[in-house]
């Protein structure tokens, strides 16, 4: 007898349904590990910015290889183990291959334009073009040395791994979510970032679409003429898509304040402004070695008064949030993992600046310092702690 008849004891299996990773048996059977994400439990993207800025902090700090390199493989495994399937979340690659442009840019300049760093290892000697006497200083072509090429390749990775930290973070942070937890004061302010951030996500994502698109259909879509081809398709979809966000933006009554007295007005204004010199002139100083002892108290008491000017400012938004984003304990341990990554490496710079900036001259290899590149490694802490995305889109969702 068949064991799929209607009066088998034992019927057919149902076809299992798609759920949900962020809850049922799977999610229990996950104690010791960071929980699937979901709407109610994502982490807040004001977090993914500050450990992001923390190592981008870091980075700035030295111009150990060693260094910088596993900041951007700490970045690049967290970014792998938490990046979702949104669109904006796929432009960590475009800001790598920016920052491999970056060096060879920075090679190119000190090969063609010289480098200040004299060397004993020559490489070639190119035909230097003469320069009148008010350029004094600056020659084109002549002598390029290993040392002058390999303090260009240290510089060059330095920026590199500063625009790296900088991608990780627009492809963690949701923007849409980073607008709405901006405060009232800057909410249009904010309207406009954010539409520049997302800008460059959402044009690689179209050129790849269509780029797909014409292979399909047998057409080329490289070189000259196939960009030629994309290029306007691309700014249609641009047009479209700001079209839609000013109808919506107008639809939600966008642009709408209250009135407030004028004096707060004018002592909203004062805050704000001196908060965001203050902001300014605190990163400075700790990102550079010379501003270190006055660079943390400037910038504490920037923000205090950039909060206090915020908190002001917001008495002229009228409009409301829709399920604000909680800041709960997840959220302290990422941001606390890239504050405590640039923490060890501005206290080695004190102590010990030649294991964060080894020397060229004489030629030699670099070394790894220990505790510095501990220091680096509580930059993973995110790829554990933080919800994890699920591992595929359910059809219900897809079809949704």
């Amino acid at each position: 007898m068949s064991s799929t008849g209607a009066g088998s004891p034992h019927p057919a299996p149902r076809p299992r349904l798609a759920r949900d990773p962020g809850t049922g048996p799977s999610a229990r059977r996950r104690p010791l590990a960071a929980p699937w994400a979901h709407r109610s439990n994502a982490l807040h993207p004001g977090a993914w910015w500050l450990w992001a800025l923390g190592l981008g902090t870091a980075a700035s700090r030295t111009t150990n290889p060693l260094l910088l390199a596993l900041l951007i493989g700490v970045s690049g495994y967290v970014v792998a183990a938490r990046r979702t399937s949104a669109p904006w979340a796929r432009s960590y690659g475009a800001f790598m291959k920016l920052g491999l442009a970056v060096i060879g840019i920075r090679l190119l300049f000190a090969v063609f334009l010289g480098s200040p760093i004299p060397g004993t290892h020559l490489l070639v000697t190119l035909p230097e073009v003469p320069l009148p006497g008010w350029a004094q200083g600056v020659r084109i072509g002549g002598r390029v040395t290993v040392e002058g090429l390999v303090f260009a390749l240290y510089d060059g990775l330095k920026l590199a791994a500063l625009l790296i930290c900088v991608g990780a973070a627009n492809a963690l942070a949701s923007p849409a979510r980073l607008l709405k937890s901006l405060p009232g004061a800057l909410y249009e302010a904010g309207v406009a970032v954010v539409v520049a951030m997302t800008f460059a996500p959402n044009l690689i994502a179209d050129v790849r679409r269509l780029r797909a698109a014409r292979r399909l259909r047998g057409r080329p879509d490289k070189g000259l003429r196939g960009l030629a081809q994309v290029g306007l398709p691309v700014l249609e979809g641009a047009l479209e898509r700001s079209v839609a966000l000013a109808a919506a933006m107008d639809a939600r009554g966008y642009g709408r304040t209250a009135e407030v007295p004028a004096a707060v007005s004018r002592v909203t204004a004062v805050l704000t402004l001196g908060g965001l010199v203050g902001v300014c002139a605190g990163t400075y100083g700790l990102l550079t070695a010379d501003g270190a002892r006055y660079g943390l108290p400037v910038l504490l008491a920037g923000v205090a008064a950039a909060l206090g000017g915020l908190w002001l400012g917001g008495r002229r938004s009228i409009r409301t949030r829709y399920r604000p984003d909680v800041w709960g304990v997840r959220a302290w341990l990422v941001a606390a993992s890239g504050a405590a990554v640039a923490a060890v490496m501005i206290r080695t710079g004190s102590y010990d600046p030649s294991a964060l900036a080894p020397g060229v001259v004489p030629l030699a290899a670099p070394t790894l310092p220990l505790w510095p590149a501990a220091g680096v490694l509580l930059g993973l802490v995110p790829a554990f702690v933080a919800p994890a995305p699920p591992l595929a889109e359910t059809p219900s969702k897809e079809a949704s």
